[in-house]
């Protein structure tokens, strides 16, 4: 079996991959969730290391609930504003180029720029994709209007909530596309030496204390500053196992503010009408449903 993995892409998603790679490791190597190691990078290819499948457990989900809660709160630059991109897209001048999610570009700032979550949501993470899901047919007018009324709503503030326990900036450090095939579970083998955040010390204390020989490790990032609630929303697009097991751990270690579960839905609008706008079909559906419950 190969030894890596190579993925091409434009340059545009190939850049903002491998930022959004940089920056995760760097909070995996402070005890964040493990992430794929980046072997290699072209222009417009990347060359990760290869892990093992395997399959998740209970424990691996609470030790990857926990770990990630670390990588949300990871910030030693002392300041994160929402939307700010990984420090790869960032230009000498504190202008940042946009990053990628799927096929569609993805609005980000430099540093600096103070924004309420509201406001960065509608103005950057759901009305930038609503025109294409109109052009393709997925959101007609009605839905439209759905989704208007709700980012008027987002603008006034209604839905700002304060970040986990732990995050001690206006903005986390998301995975930014953490739907459940962006959580590869693997091997803790593989993942000591193909993913970052990982050592042989820290697996041999696992194997004295029995912990579980399988590990959450991150792919596939659309990286930037976020709500720390995005990321864990969208762990129930397409359904990551033991979701319920991640969010317990995750509560223990950074709890979460008071109405957090009724929030899912919101923080689930993003990846799903990034769908609507590529996709089409069903995504536009239930996008509308889902943005309803908040109007």
């Amino acid at each position: 079996m190969n030894a890596s993995f190579t993925k091409r892409a434009s340059r545009q998603a190939t850049a903002a991959e491998a930022a959004g790679l940089a920056d995760l490791a760097r909070a995996a190597r402070a005890g964040g969730a493990p992430v794929v190691r980046l072997l290699r990078a072209t222009a417009t290819s990347l060359d990760t290391a290869r892990l093992s499948a395997a399959t998740a457990s209970p424990a691996a989900a609470e030790e990857f609930g926990r770990r990630l809660a670390a990588t949300h709160a990871f910030c030693p630059e002392g300041s994160r504003g929402f939307g700010q991109a990984p420090a790869g897209l960032v230009n000498a001048g504190g202008a940042a180029s946009d990053g990628v999610m799927g096929a569609a570009a993805l609005p980000l700032v430099g540093p600096g720029l103070s924004r309420r979550f509201g406001e960065f949501y509608a103005q950057d993470r759901l009305l930038p994709y609503l025109a294409d899901a109109r052009r393709n047919g997925s959101i007609g007018s009605e839905g439209t209007a759905v989704l208007e009324r709700l980012t008027e709503r987002l603008n006034d503030g209604e839905f700002d909530a304060p970040q986990p326990a732990s995050v001690q900036t206006d903005a986390a450090l998301l995975h930014g596309d953490l739907w459940a095939g962006n959580v590869m579970w693997a091997s803790r083998e593989s993942a000591e030496t193909a993913a970052e955040g990982l050592s042989p010390s820290e697996a041999a204390a696992n194997a004295r204390n029995r912990r579980d020989d399988v590990v959450g490790v991150l792919i596939d990032p659309a990286c930037h500053g976020g709500h720390a609630e995005s990321d864990l929303a969208q762990l129930t697009v397409f359904g990551a196992p033991f979701v319920d097991r991640i969010y317990s751990a995750y509560n223990e270690v950074s709890p979460l503010a008071d109405g957090w579960r009724e929030r899912v839905g919101l923080h689930r609008l993003h990846i799903l009408i990034v769908h609507a706008a590529l996709f089409g079909g069903g995504y536009g559906r239930q996008t509308v449903d889902e943005a309803r419950r908040y109007i």
